[in-house]
């Protein structure tokens, strides 16, 4: 196969599923826990590679908790979010829907008018100024419980900042069943947005039925358990219930034990939507760019197939029509001028 490194860099891309303290560079981390230097987080960006080498699920949410709790102050809160807008504008992403959890910001102090402001502040210089286009997904830490699945729905109805199209469930899926986060997705789907909680991750597919049937799930976060399920795969492929998936994510946190076993393969064979994402680029030593490789190898996959890849996301992503199809048409545009050339 031709090397698809250079055509993928310059490929206009959306992504879906990005975690925003997950996506924090080893620059970041550092100056962060540089401010702070009560945390045990490494200042060192060499040093932040052995931090994040993952023994397990429960491992990586330790660690992201601890990098979540460098985030103190609402000027912390805008330098993360431009930065990571601005390691996105490096790899032609033009459109994401960043996760965020402003529960963890908020019980650790952050005034939460002020950390509204802060996100959107960077929102828009990331558009004006960078041409990345941000949107947020509010989320839930699963781990901590009703609590922050209540504070978290407030923040999303009566604070709603401009950019938020949607919410979602994220943390630890075995001793969290969805069920019980339902009342609070009905509030979140009753002001208008959209439902994209985590399911099938670390869990079965049962997890994945909890989310459509309990939560009203547009698309799922990873899914990855879904291939076990025949009726879910078809059920997802006949509703267009896109799957986030993020492959290298998958290994980092041992939900899949090998790459090239992993099951997106018989997620396109079922032709269920799927979408290509990074998760938390910086703790899993990757990009989307690098996610796009890894999927063009396992799908095997020409400049085309990259091209309809990058569509799925577009296709499932919550950007107004008119946006969609102008990053549509800038997707077939690229690939034609790249093919001819």
């Amino acid at each position: 196969m031709p090397d698809l490194h250079p055509f993928i860099a310059g490929l206009p891309k959306a992504e879906l599923h990005v975690h925003h303290v997950g996506s924090a560079s080893p620059r970041i981390v550092a100056e962060l826990a540089a401010r702070h230097p009560d945390s045990k987080v490494p200042t060192d960006p060499e040093a932040l590679a052995d931090y994040f080498t993952f023994t397990d699920f429960a491992h990586f949410i330790e660690v992201y908790l601890s990098v979540v709790d460098l985030v103190r102050t609402p000027d912390d809160v805008r330098t993360l979010t431009f930065e990571v807008a601005r390691d996105m504008a490096r790899q032609n992403i033009r459109y994401a829907e960043l996760t965020i959890t402003p529960y963890s910001s908020t019980r650790r102090g952050i005034d939460e008018d002020a950390f509204m402001a802060a996100i959107e502040d960077a929102r828009k210089a990331a558009e004006a100024e960078l041409g990345v286009i941000l949107r947020w997904c509010f989320d839930i830490p699963g781990e901590a419980g009703l609590e922050a699945a209540a504070e978290t729905a407030r923040l999303a109805v009566d604070l709603r900042p401009e950019g938020l199209v949607s919410f979602g469930l994220g943390g630890p899926e075995i001793g969290v069943p969805r069920p019980q986060f339902k009342p609070y997705f009905d509030r979140a789907r009753a002001a208008g947005l959209h439902s994209v909680p985590h399911a099938g991750e670390t869990t079965g597919p049962q997890t994945v039925w909890d989310a459509i049937n309990e939560l009203g799930a547009q698309r799922i976060g990873h899914g990855t358990s879904a291939t076990q399920d025949p009726a879910l795969l078809a059920y997802l492929a006949e509703h267009r219930i896109a799957l986030e998936v993020c492959p290298t994510s998958n290994i980092a946190t041992r939900a899949v034990t090998d790459l090239d076993l992993h099951p997106v393969k018989e997620m396109v064979r079922a032709g269920v939507l799927v979408t290509i994402n990074s998760d938390d680029p910086p703790m899993f030593g990757t990009d989307l760019n690098n996610e796009y490789a890894v999927a063009a190898r396992l799908l095997d996959l020409d400049e085309r197939g990259l091209a309809s890849l990058a569509k799925n996301a577009v296709e499932a992503s919550f950007l107004d029509p008119v946006g969609k199809a102008k990053l549509s048409a800038e997707i077939d545009t690229y690939t034609e001028a790249w093919l001819a050339s």
